[in-house]
């Protein structure tokens, strides 16, 4: 029986993946069920600048912001697994070799101790209940200075990891807590072990060719009725920065012709968020590296970094308080059989050896309450501690 018709299950590759020191990525769509995943077999996964229309089928995984230590990564779909029908597909120019050594010890290895949450990335701080308020009061007074319009601050906590805890079945909790969420696992030498229900794109370019970048800001705790969400000034003009940033980039790139549905209220998960879509049809728009030159003018976006951008991440970087790593960077597959899809990594959470550290911020204006932006990272960092709650 050859490789492609011999069924595997998730927990086989992810396992294999790990034992052999392979970075692996998995992951499944908003609104899909089709789960998927891939492996590289490549020497390093670190690139430059990703280039999203002259890529070969991976998977990327960048950092907020890029250092020595937290690079910008990409895991080749050396193989490619389908959840669907279990089967394993390597790339018509993967190494022989290598594929054939991973095969061999797939089904011949014994991968029940493997240390899937090893990370070469040291956490050295988290940041206090008093310390992320105190970086609030100061944002206050710098956007009250007019240095600033606004800027998302962000903090990290740390848990116990729970004795009996799997990352497969974390992802597995996931599909069925958040269908309307991007989903992911991925597991990188050197970066650890993530994963994450992200309800925000960044760059998307489905089969068909259309372009797709969503403004989502403004956050509160979900309502049963959508229509009866009401929603504060400072919400609403949060949302409106992050609308007029993408528009900006638009005109920056002189791109006239799009579509823009919103703003509308949208439920992530215990969460709801102000949201507008913007479409371009690439068939129609003669516009080749829209994907491209979109992630480059978006990240970090102003949902995660703030506005001006520039001195919004020079005060993140002085007052935050800790290393954001992958959290707020971005990650997804790109040029898949289903297209490329590029998400902001939100509510998300990094396995280590002994704990999970779980990630959350606010976007702070003149208007923001640290007391509230504090309740604002509680509400959010419940998105993964629901999973959690699975393993104790």
């Amino acid at each position: 029986m050859g490789e492609e018709t011999r069924q595997y299950t998730l927990e086989n590759l992810f396992r294999a993946a790990i034992a052999q020191n392979r970075a692996v990525a998995v992951w499944r769509l908003p609104l899909t069920e089709q789960v998927l995943a891939c492996v590289s077999l490549q020497q390093s996964n670190s690139i430059g600048q990703p280039e999203l229309e002259q890529s070969p089928f991976g998977f990327l995984f960048c950092p907020f912001h890029t250092t020595e230590q937290e690079q910008q990564l990409f895991i080749k779909a050396d193989l490619y697994f389908d959840g669907a029908t279990g089967h394993i597909a390597p790339a018509a120019d993967a190494p022989a070799e290598a594929v054939q050594a991973f095969m061999d010890a797939l089904q011949s290895m014994d991968t029940s101790e493997v240390n899937w949450y090893s990370s070469e990335i040291a956490q050295t701080s988290y940041q206090t209940e008093v310390g992320f308020k105190g970086a609030v009061e100061k944002a206050i007074a710098a956007i009250t200075a007019e240095e600033m319009e606004k800027v998302v601050l962000s903090r990290n906590y740390s848990q116990k990891l729970p004795a009996n805890f799997s990352p497969v079945a974390a992802f597995e909790a996931m599909l069925q807590a958040y269908p309307n969420a991007f989903v992911s696992l991925v597991s990188v030498p050197g970066a650890g072990t993530w994963m994450g229900a992200s309800p925000e794109v960044l760059v998307s370019v489905n089969e068909d060719r259309i372009f797709k970048t969503v403004a989502l800001a403004g956050t509160q705790p979900a309502v049963e009725k959508v229509g009866d969400a009401i929603w504060r000034q400072k919400e609403i003009e949060e949302q409106g920065m992050v609308e007029r940033y993408i528009l900006n980039c638009f005109k920056s790139l002189r791109l006239r012709e799009y579509t823009e549905i919103g703003p509308r209220t949208v439920i992530a998960g215990n969460l709801m968020h102000l949201r507008t879509d913007f479409k371009v049809d690439l068939k129609e728009v003669d516009f080749p590296t829209l994907g491209t030159d979109m992630l480059r003018l978006l990240h970090p976006t102003s949902a995660v970094c703030g506005l001006p951008k520039e001195p919004a991440l020079q005060f993140i970087l002085a007052y935050e308080g800790y290393n954001r790593s992958y959290y707020s960077g971005y990650l997804g597959p790109v040029n898949s059989p289903v297209g490329t899809h590029v998400f902001v990594n939100l509510r998300c959470m990094q396995v280590r050896d002994q704990e999970i550290i779980l990630y959350a911020g606010a976007g702070i204006t003149g208007e923001s309450n640290p007391e509230k932006e504090w309740q604002e990272t509680q509400h959010k960092m419940q998105t993964m501690r629901r999973i959690l709650v699975n393993f104790e």
